[in-house]
């Protein structure tokens, strides 16, 4: 076990997607949020372990996007009281923000880039886009249910926040849970979600690796409801246990990594843009935390 400055390590998750921190605090029937803020971060290290580079230069499909609203029936349960962190991963300008996202940063056992830009579709949609529209839907459906979503960025027009700042965010929350939203650039002919939780590291992950892992499972269960199928090009019957990612290793809570499908199949593809699809992977998400957190 290990305990951070400003977090209370507990049966607690993080759904992280991307964004700035903010901290909770719980007081009887009170929940304070405060609100998240970007913060550029810049760390040195002595680790000789490998380090991501961004690289993408080309600018993204650009979209305009609306909160949807719910249409389709809430999962049964209720998240009354619980603080759930969504992070939609990467941002939809880290693109024009090279030097700041390849900063180098400390995740606990080696070293990465700040952040990246994230994969697209081959006609140029990009992944910080999907992310930030499932999000949204997500966040729309866990609040239905009565929790308090956080999510780590506030918009689609900027870059960041770095990983170790979305880490920190479901920490200073004392998130119940952590989602972290992506969608994969795997092979073309590959297709599939999977879910990533953290290995057990000790003084890192040691204290919510067991969790983290109760929660991909329940992921794992839920997703398929929606008709993407489990990947047949990585992970282990749809779950991946990663020991470099700092949004796991930096986490106190936790936490899972979503992979809702592949950016570079053209059936994945067609799934992960339509908007009645992006409702039952809401579905499936809040289905899988009613699950985990009740269990």
């Amino acid at each position: 076990m290990r305990l951070r400055v400003g977090c209370t390590v507990g049966c607690l998750v993080t759904l992280i997607l991307a964004g700035c921190g903010g901290s909770a605090t719980e007081s009887g029937s009170t929940t304070s949020i405060v609100a998240a803020t970007t913060i550029t971060m810049a760390a040195t290290t002595t680790t000789t372990a490998t380090t991501t580079m961004a690289t993408t230069t080309t600018a993204p499909t650009t979209t305009t996007t609306t909160v949807p609203a719910t249409t389709t029936t809430p999962p049964a349960g209720s998240l009354t009281g619980r603080i759930i962190v969504i992070d939609p991963g990467h941002n939809g300008r880290n693109y024009q923000h090279l030097d700041e996202i390849n900063q180098i940063i400390d995740i606990g056992n080696g070293t990465k880039a700040c952040n990246t830009t994230g994969t697209a579709t081959d006609d140029g949609y990009p992944e910080a886009t999907l992310n930030w529209e499932l999000a949204l839907v997500t966040k729309v459906r866990l609040e239905a249910l009565g929790a308090t979503v956080v999510l780590t960025r506030q918009d689609n027009d900027g870059w960041g926040p770095c990983i170790t700042e979305r880490a920190a965010i479901g920490n200073r929350n004392q998130a119940d849970a952590v989602v972290s939203i992506h969608a994969d650039g795997g092979p073309v002919d590959g297709r599939g979600f999977h879910v990533i939780y953290p290995a057990t590291i000790d003084g890192l992950t040691d204290d919510i690796a067991e969790p983290s892992l109760r929660l991909a499972e329940a992921l794992r269960e839920s997703f398929q409801a929606t008709g993407m199928p489990i990947s047949d090009y990585t992970a282990s019957d749809g779950l991946s246990r990663r020991s470099d990612l700092g949004g796991l290793n930096l986490s106190d809570v936790p936490v899972v990594f979503l992979e809702a499908g592949n950016m570079k199949n053209a059936a994945d593809v067609a799934l992960l843009l339509d908007p009645d699809f992006r409702e039952k992977e809401a579905d499936a998400i809040a289905a899988a935390l009613v699950s985990f957190l009740s269990g």
